[in-house]
């Protein structure tokens, strides 16, 4: 096993998955494991629809440019910055052709478990859930299916790793990553 650090092996790791996949929870637990900043597009997405009035679920009325751009930011930060943990639906499409990168990709296969955590973590209706997954999804990928004429922003051949955490819980998705990554305890 190669037993060089992680932080010689890759620059930064980046994060993506469909809402209540786990993503966000994986992305702090390795940010904090590794002792690297973190840099969540979703709580930078949130913040703008908050300040914009736009209902989290409604991507068609946030503005085209408004994507772009931050996409563009990522891309920048992931080209230049290091030890840094970036979290977003599409940090790992943003990277494609970007060395040092890792990418990870995270999944839940079990659409009734993500119902569950998204009922638990917005204190939401079971149809309420369903409805915002449903439709925040929709909504996201008729955007960038527009926007950047693909629909293969999740496609597993992208990807370094990916995981479904309908199989493992928040520690062994942590774990399993840490693993991938050689990493080890100084």
């Amino acid at each position: 096993m190669d037993k060089t650090p992680i932080s010689l092996l890759y620059r930064a790791i980046t994060v993506s998955g469909r809402v209540a996949s786990g993503a966000t929870t994986l992305s702090r637990g390795l940010a904090n494991a590794l002792n690297w900043r973190l840099w969540n597009g979703g709580e930078i997405y949130r913040q703008h629809v908050r300040q914009n009035g736009i209902p989290l679920e409604r991507t068609d009325l946030s503005e085209d440019k408004y994507h772009l751009n931050l996409d563009k930011y990522i891309k920048e930060k992931l080209k230049t910055e290091k030890n840094i943990v970036i979290e977003s639906w599409l940090s790992g499409y943003d990277a494609r052709g970007i060395k040092g990168v890792y990418k990870i990709f995270i999944n839940c296969t079990d659409d009734s478990l993500r119902v569950d955590r998204l009922v638990n973590r917005e204190k939401i209706s079971i149809d309420a859930a369903k409805e915002h997954l449903k439709r925040r999804e929709e909504e996201n990928l008729k955007k960038w299916e527009r926007l950047y004429r693909t629909k293969d922003f999740w496609n597993p051949d992208l990807y370094d790793l990916v995981i479904d955490t309908y199989h493992f819980g928040p520690v062994e998705t942590l774990n399993l990553v840490l693993k991938a990554l050689r990493y080890q305890k100084a």
